[in-house]
């Protein structure tokens, strides 16, 4: 059973852009550093229906959930989760 799947929901490219800029602001990354941002559906109960993986490449690789669509994150989310 497939637990996760990737959502046919598709992310506006300029709310991606922008939680990306955001990203790398807040952690203060290197233009050439990476971001991978995935919507992923949960099927499981209980689980939230969209939630936002987010991956740094970088050495370490560093991941992160948000229990949200692409398109409802705010900066204060990436800030919270980030703890600076």
């Amino acid at each position: 059973m497939d637990l996760f799947s990737r959502t046919n929901l598709k992310a506006d490219p300029a709310k991606v852009k922008q939680v990306k800029t955001w990203i790398a602001e807040i952690l203060n990354l290197d233009e050439q550093v990476t971001i991978s941002l995935n919507q992923l559906t949960c099927h499981e109960p209980g689980c939230p229906p969209i939630e936002t993986a987010i991956v740094i490449m970088k050495q370490p690789p560093k991941q992160y959930k948000i229990h949200k669509s692409i398109a409802e994150i705010e900066r204060t989310d990436i800030e919270r989760l980030i703890e600076i």
